[in-house]
């Protein structure tokens, strides 16, 4: 959907994360973060007496609950890599339609809400698509369902926020973990860094930026887990089939 104010509309929505990167980066002794423990994250989401148990978790990530911690997002998002369906590199089936309805110059309210069908189906494939979920506020914004917005808007920020809370990106030791490559794009997009080039060093993806006002030269995201989940040997549990 090409309007004049597309690229702009979530400016306010992402400022704020992008103060929380700067703070977490320029004080890094400051700042707490917990590397996360993916072994107990893969007991306790597939224990069904556990509170992070994972078909419970999801429904209620699926269902808007307003009341899910950031420890309840940390199980949701990096317990997700356990999933039968996980799939980094994954790409929607939707995504075709998806692009033509993006780049049509309506603004006609069908034309929102195939948008809308069409991003709510992708991200049924993959929950955690954070791109998807930009979009989809931005488009829900565009529409002024402002309920909608928020709704979307929370489950957003709590994905961002399990990343954050996972790491600072200083060192690869303390590299944000994340569960898709796609996902190191994103959070550089949303504090205003631009990419410059890639490197794998040791566990991480190290992605050096270009100059900018915040002095950061580049982040590290650990991506250890992410390949070893995606070797051949490895299976999902029974019960997150």
């Amino acid at each position: 959907m090409k309007t004049k104010h597309t690229k702009q509309t979530l400016r306010s929505l992402l400022m704020l994360l992008s103060l929380m990167l700067t703070f977490s980066m320029v004080n890094a002794q400051e700042v707490k973060f917990e590397r996360p423990d993916y072994a107990s994250i893969k007991a306790e989401i597939t224990d069904s007496t556990s509170a992070y148990f994972y078909p419970g978790l999801i429904s209620r990530f699926e269902s808007y609950d307003s009341t899910l911690t950031l420890q309840d997002y940390r199980h949701l998002y990096y317990g997700y890599i356990y999933h039968a369906d996980y799939e980094p590199y994954r790409k929607s089936k939707h995504d075709n339609n998806l692009h033509n309805l993006l780049q049509s110059e309506k603004n006609a309210e069908s034309d929102f809400n195939q948008i809308i069908e069409s991003l709510t189906a992708s991200i049924d494939e993959f929950p955690f698509d954070i791109r998807k979920m930009l979009l989809l506020i931005n488009i829900y914004q565009q529409k002024g369902d402002k309920d909608m917005v928020r709704k979307e808007a929370a489950r957003f920020y709590g994905i961002i926020g399990a990343i954050f809370s996972s790491g600072n990106g200083v060192i690869c030791e303390t590299g944000f973990h994340v569960i898709s490559p796609g996902h190191e794009q994103i959070i550089l997009n949303l504090c205003h860094l631009k990419f410059k080039s890639q490197s794998l060093i040791g566990d991480c993806d190290y992605l050096e930026v270009e100059e900018n006002s915040h002095h950061i030269k580049g982040l590290y995201f650990n991506i250890r887990e992410m390949f070893r989940q995606t070797e051949p040997s490895h299976s999902s549990p029974d019960n997150l089939q």
